[in-house]
């Protein structure tokens, strides 16, 4: 198969997996439109030239969120590309601030590749806080997850400037000016 249609086949298959989730923002935006912008960001940082961490970048999210197996990806998609969604997905059974603290710890050990996808994932995370934040959060837990996000990000320090610099620049514009 050629490198389209297997980008292809991940994008159907993430969008039948995340058929039914929104984002927790309060424009209950679809899923997949967090994908495609992980994706597009991945895609950009690359130069197009690695088509198995685009790939890895619209699955990002399937094995942390939807029943989908590690196994299932190797057999569709290669090792290659389940390696890399493996590293960056959560062990939901964790509790979350036991999450969190393990991305930070394991961001300068991720691949080359796992590591750029984190930092798009931060970067388009960031980026639809600030446009659709969830009703239920306050100022101070906006802050606390750009806090977070830094922290993961310092970790991933050196892997693409042009991406790190989106992730920055994402952060400082959830930066509200004082009166």
């Amino acid at each position: 198969m050629s490198a389209i249609s297997d980008l292809a086949r991940a994008y159907h298959f993430a969008a039948v997996r995340h058929l039914s989730q929104k984002r927790k923002g309060k424009a209950g935006e679809p899923y997949i439109n967090h994908l495609t912008e992980v994706a597009d960001l991945v895609a950009t940082a690359t130069g197009g030239c690695d088509v198995d961490v685009v790939i890895a970048a619209v699955l990002h999210d399937v094995l942390e969120d939807t029943p989908t197996t590690c196994e299932e990806l190797v057999e569709g998609f290669g090792a290659r590309v389940a390696g890399m969604v493996l590293e960056v997905s959560d062990d939901k059974a964790l509790p979350k601030a036991e999450r969190k603290r393990l991305q930070i710890e394991h961001a300068p050990h991720l691949t080359p590749g796992a590591k750029i996808i984190k930092l798009a994932d931060k970067t388009a995370n960031l980026r639809s806080l600030k446009k659709s934040p969830p009703a239920d959060w306050d100022a101070a837990r906006i802050a606390d997850y750009v806090v977070w996000a830094l922290a993961v990000a310092e970790g991933l320090r050196g892997t693409n400037p042009a991406l790190e610099d989106l992730l920055a620049k994402a952060a400082a514009a959830m930066v509200t000016p004082s009166a």
